[in-house]
């Protein structure tokens, strides 16, 4: 993948806490206006490297791009205001606050100057951030819940108006950290319908880590494969299933998961 084509690039990216190293010389490259997703066994190295990207992290060694820009000492707040936005693998909005209120925090971020930041509030009932904030909520089909208490709400309700909150950000780059996971069938498909308009809708670059390879290969188009911090795959879906390394540490590992799982529940 060729630099100029890549809206976030890492650069031989080294991540140590004490003597365990969890991400290793990691290079590679998200092209722009991509669905990428990064898969990998649990402790591959997955979450904390949307924390480098993200800021909440830094870096050991090695380089984080974003369009070109060298970001790696930028601080998390600035990465918003360059148009990264992310989820986490745990629900991380305001349970006190309606899901219309959360939603509308995520608009912050693209205002400046003190004025600018009290703009989206809830306190007009006719301002143009409530109707925006409203509008993105019928979107994802959420306008029954929009005043409704996010602690109140089902957890794949909540997932969905966490991603509802940080696509308002208008993100170049979404970061979204196992969106489906907790989900049944029918909120995972609901999920990736709503992943599909958007990117359709947008110029936005999505980069999400799943384990659910059905959900993956409905919305991505290119996929790294992660084991130990060390990447050891990257491609389209069908290529990554066919890599005999893949299907050995991770792919085979994971249904053979399944299989001790499956036996331990009919026991």
């Amino acid at each position: 993948m060729k630099a100029e084509r890549s809206i976030l690039e890492l650069q031989d990216v080294t991540k140590h806490f004490g003597g365990l190293n969890v991400i290793e010389n990691l290079s590679f490259a998200v092209a722009r206006g991509s669905r990428t997703a990064m898969i990998g066994p649990n402790g591959a190295g997955k979450t904390t490297l949307f924390n480098l990207v993200s800021g909440l992290l830094s870096a050991d060694a090695g380089r984080i791009l974003f369009d070109g820009h060298d970001i790696s000492a930028v601080p998390s707040r600035q990465r918003v205001g360059y148009g990264i936005a992310r989820s986490f693998q745990n629900v991380r909005l305001m349970p006190h606050l309606t899901a219309l209120e959360n939603v509308m925090v995520g608009q912050h971020s693209r205002c400046g100057g003190l004025f600018g930041i009290l703009q989206p509030i809830n306190l007009l009932p006719n301002s143009r951030w409530r109707a925006e904030a409203r509008a993105s909520l019928a979107d994802a089909g959420l306008t029954a819940y929009e005043n409704a208490t996010v602690a109140s709400l089902p957890y794949g309700v909540q997932k969905r108006v966490e991603l509802v909150r940080a696509i308002m950000a208008r993100p170049r780059l979404l970061l979204l950290d196992e969106p489906a996971a907790g989900l049944n069938s029918g909120e995972s498909e609901a999920l990736q319908q709503l992943l599909d308009r958007i990117c359709a809708n947008t110029a936005m670059t999505l980069f999400i880590i799943e384990h659910d390879m059905h959900f993956v290969g409905a919305l991505c188009d290119h996929v790294v494969v992660l084991d130990f911090g060390r990447k050891i795959a990257e491609g389209t879906l069908a290529k990554i299933r066919d890599d005999p390394v893949v299907q050995r540490i991770y792919l085979g590992t994971a249904a053979a998961s399944k299989e001790r799982n499956h036996a331990t529940r009919c026991a």
